[in-house]
């Protein structure tokens, strides 16, 4: 099972959309995207949302990408 996003936060300053994770900036959303993510995140989970505007979530294929021949420690001599 994977892991859930956390430690994300968000704040509207007028018409852009601050998302912060653990009180740093990750992302700002402004015009449309902001407008968008906030229709979003009243329906939706906000963790898993503000991941996805950051671009900071799990593609499902980090597993795979371990037994690629280029990520294998053994074969680096």
């Amino acid at each position: 099972m994977s892991k859930l996003p956390s430690g994300f936060s968000y704040e509207v300053q007028g018409k852009t959309v601050v998302i912060s994770r653990y009180g740093k900036r990750a992302s700002v959303l402004r015009g449309s995207a902001a407008n968008r993510f906030l229709g979003e995140v009243e329906s939706g989970d906000p963790q898993e949302l503000m991941a996805r505007a950051t671009g900071n979530y799990k593609h499902g294929n980090e597993r795979a990408g371990k037994a690629h021949p280029r990520s294998r420690r053994d074969d680096c001599r």
